[in-house]
Parts: C-alpha cells; structure tokens; sequence
C-alpha cells in the first residue's frame, strides 16, 4: 500500500484476512474456563514449540452472522450445543493492527454437561486440544510466559475475571 501522511510518501505491507470471533466459554458447575491448545506454524519458527492456548474462536468466512459463527466454532472445537440466546456478545477490538488490521468479536457463554454432544477438538484437518483452565487458576496461567496464548485469550481472561468470577457462587460444586 501507499499512501501519503504529512506529505511524505509511504509505503506499507499487508494483508488481508478475515474478521473473526473468539469466546470465553465458563463451566461455572465445575468453575472452569474451557480453552484449546493448538499448533500454530509461526510459533513453532519463532519459539520452537507451535503449541498455543487460545479461546475457542475462528473467521468469520461463511454466509452466517458472527453468532452463528461463534456458535458453530464452539461445537466443532468443543463438543457443546449453545444455543444462541445463551451466547452473550462482549465486544470487538482490532487484532493484528501492524500487517492485518482484522477485527474480532469476543462473545461470552456458560456450559454443561447437558450442552455436551461431542468431544470436539476440530474439524477436517483442524486438530486441537480442548483443555479446562480452573478458574482459580486463571490470574496465575495468564503470567506464565511458557505458556505461549493470544492477545485475545489473555483479555477474555481479564474480562470474565472482573465482571463474571465476582458474581458465580464461591463453590456451585
């Protein structure tokens, strides 16, 4: 791209990808964050180990709205059956603003056994892990840099930990 700022000319590389979502899913009867692990090359060239954690997320590239979307991602990558209405929009916010600029919708929904059809972890070629984060333990995970996670995972993380954790029973076990 070029493009003139100030009267001095510029050049700039980038690309263009799809908008997407992402959601922070709460097993509130188990006081648990579901969460997946996947490989991302990137990350494998950069730091030697490819495997992530991340929200359950994904483009939005099918004619569906970004509800469908995000609905539809959380049962191929976690095995539940949210219905819509229980699916909570949060906010959206830029990702990857140097090279990309994509925005992302971040959307909030509780689960259960009930909602549970299968075990998840992806469709076709797609191969993740689905893994649970108790919530105690989430302030701790989002320090741990071994751990390599998304901007938008440790957001997601920060939000349910100020505006859900305080209002869930100390122990719905």
């Amino acid at each position: 791209m070029s493009y003139t700022q100030k009267g001095i000319a510029k050049n700039w590389d980038f690309i263009k990808v799809h908008d997407s979502v992402a959601v922070i899913l709460a097993d509130t009867a188990r006081r648990e964050l579901i969460l997946v692990r996947q490989f991302r090359p990137p990350v494998f060239i950069r730091e030697k180990t490819g495997i992530t954690f991340e929200l359950c997320a994904g483009i939005t590239d099918k004619d569906l709205t970004p509800e469908e979307t995000v609905r539809e991602e959380i049962s191929e990558e976690t095995g539940y059956d949210i219905p819509l209405e229980k699916i909570e929009r949060v906010t959206s916010f830029f990702t990857a603003v140097s090279f990309a600029g994509s925005r992302q919708t971040l959307y909030y929904a509780e689960v259960s056994d009930a909602e549970k059809i299968s075990e998840g972890g992806g469709v076709g070629t797609e191969k993740l892990e689905v893994i649970r984060l108790p919530f105690d333990d989430a302030e701790s995970f989002m320090m741990d840099e071994s751990k390599p996670k998304t901007p938008g995972l440790l957001f997601g993380l920060i939000w349910f930990i100020r505006n859900k954790m305080p209002n869930l029973p100390e122990d719905s076990l």
